[in-house]
């Protein structure tokens, strides 16, 4: 028997506390091999992404069926109230079904997913908020500067700079050469950058980007997660065209840009801490409490496209054939 009415139903409607979420997916289910050291890179992770991040962002952790140990850590995190949310599986449910299912139940309009092994850098927020509000129709931003990635699931990018709606030009940016080249280190390929070296940059709004990004670390438009997101789950542990599928797909069916920003802001570090990830979070913890994490107001300019699978098929074909044409020679070139 109920006595009484509840008393939230006289409650307002909630005000949206935050404009931005971090969803950090971690799996840890042992100490052995590939994940021996993987505990320790996911923390590093998760501070540096604590202490970089500003009160109009929070974080949610999702376990993925890890350790006990790892398990004590999040819990913890939650409780001193340096995460905001956290979800538990008992068992490995896939990566995309895991971090697509947080995303969608998250409210904010900019929705960063990241893998286990990425370094945030101070400021990478707020830049990829400025970028948010400069670029019409940009679906996603990495804060991770890569220039080789252009042409990855891009179609929509690429026809903008065709018809001459963005701005597009090869340049230097010398102060990306050691940051890339930890980059392809971290992958195990060969380090090719050179100060010299020629980035893929668009422009809008006074605000420069660079054309493309890896998906290690991706900040998207939560409109694209409700419209062009496949609805079924993915069942797929990882790989097997999971991420594009669910992720990299879907940014381009939608019409959206992809980007990364025009300097460096996050870092991918592999499966093993080193000496100079920690002092990158050394460098995040003084900046953090010596300067304001300042707040950026924003206005998006983003309206998903409806996807007709066929005609976009039919558009991928044709751009990417022209832009092979007029650009990616040149690119490759300059790489």
């Amino acid at each position: 028997m109920r006595i009484g009415m509840n008393p939230q139903k006289k409650e307002k409607k909630i005000d949206l506390q935050f404009q931005h979420r971090v969803i950090i997916l971690v799996y840890v289910p042992e100490k052995e091999g590939y994940y021996d050291n993987i505990f320790e890179v996911f923390k590093l992770c998760l501070e540096s992404a604590i202490t970089t991040i500003n009160d109009k962002c929070a974080i949610t952790v999702v376990n993925n069926g890890s350790k006990k140990e790892v398990v004590e850590y999040i819990n913890q995190k939650f409780v001193n109230k340096e995460i905001d949310s956290v979800i538990h599986h008992n068992c490995n449910i896939g990566k995309m079904d895991a971090i697509i299912g947080a995303a969608r139940a998250s409210r904010e309009p900019i929705i960063t997913l990241s893998d286990v092994d990425v370094l945030f850098k101070f400021g990478w927020q707020q830049e990829v908020e400025r970028n948010f509000n400069a670029f019409k129709n940009l679906g996603t931003i990495s804060p991770m500067a890569v220039k080789s990635s252009f042409r990855i699931a891009n179609i929509s990018t690429q026809q903008q700079i065709i018809f001459k709606q963005l701005s597009f030009k090869l340049e230097p940016i010398p102060e990306n050469t050691n940051d890339y080249n930890l980059y392809l280190k971290s992958l195990n390929w060969d380090i090719t950058c050179s100060e010299n070296a020629m980035w893929p940059v668009v422009q809008s709004n006074n605000q420069k980007a660079i054309l493309g990004c890896a998906h290690q670390v991706l900040c998207i438009n939560r409109e694209i997660f409700f419209k062009t997101v496949p609805t079924a789950p993915s069942l797929t542990l990882i790989g097997q065209n999971s991420v594009y599928n669910y992720a990299d797909g879907p940014i381009d069916f939608a019409g959206g840009l992809r980007l990364s920003t025009y300097h460096n802001y996050a870092y991918h570090m592999g499966n093993t801490v080193e000496d100079w990830m920690l002092k990158v979070q050394e460098e995040n913890k003084a900046k953090a409490n010596a300067q304001p994490k300042g707040i950026i107001v924003l206005k998006l300019k983003f309206k998903a496209k409806k996807y007709y699978p066929f005609i976009f098929e039919v558009k991928q074909k044709v751009i990417s054939k022209l832009f092979d044409l007029f650009y990616t020679d040149k690119i490759k070139k300059s790489i």
